[in-house]
């Protein structure tokens, strides 16, 4: 397949539709109107600001005193425990909701109003949404972490096919039975 991606998008999905393959379509593509276009990603409302997830980081943003400086604020990730202190009050204090890389983790502050916590995931496969940040706190709506989990669905899905663009041999692609090959290049055709 040759031209942009956003023609090969279209032509491998055209395949998909020929070859019956709806149900993967479906995934990629369903309800993706309620998802926030410009930010990529489905953020979920806190006290504080709010938090969001990818297939590898999750995110947390503290809306802080405009002047607030990052002398004035302790973050600390020990383990799975995360604490946030930002000028002597407590904002979190708690079990994480997922394995994490715990030195792979982040705090910056941003035009002083901002307190960006940037945490990565030890499962970046995709297949575990957190339905919350901290165990049993700034849990996720149930609308929000169906958002969630189809969003991050949609983005391993681009992933893991990201390869599939660029091959013609849809025996490499899927490993399927001999009929259901015959069936699929007859109808690709």
């Amino acid at each position: 397949l040759s031209g942009s991606p956003a023609l090969r998008r279209d032509n491998f999905a055209s395949r998909l539709k020929r070859a019956n393959c709806s149900f993967i379509l479906n995934l990629c593509v369903a309800d993706m109107g309620d998802f926030d276009e410009k930010s990529g990603v489905i953020d979920c409302k806190t006290p504080w600001g709010c938090w969001y997830q990818t297939l590898d980081e999750v995110v947390a943003e503290v809306n802080l005193e405009p002047g607030t400086k990052a002398k004035e604020i302790k973050c600390k990730l020990t383990g799975k425990k995360l604490t946030t202190v930002v000028r002597g009050q407590e904002l979190m204090n708690g079990i994480l909701a997922g394995n994490v890389v715990t030195d792979d983790f982040i705090w910056t502050v941003e035009d002083h109003k901002l307190l960006r916590i940037v945490i990565t995931k030890s499962d970046r496969t995709g297949r575990s949404c957190w339905p919350s940040l901290l165990e049993g706190q700034y849990q996720a709506d149930p609308v929000v972490y169906d958002n969630m989990e189809k969003k991050m669905t949609l983005e391993r899905v681009q992933r893991e096919t990201q390869g599939i663009e660029n091959t013609t041999s849809w025996e490499q692609i899927w490993k399927w039975d001999d009929a259901t090959r015959k069936a699929i290049g007859t109808k690709l055709e």
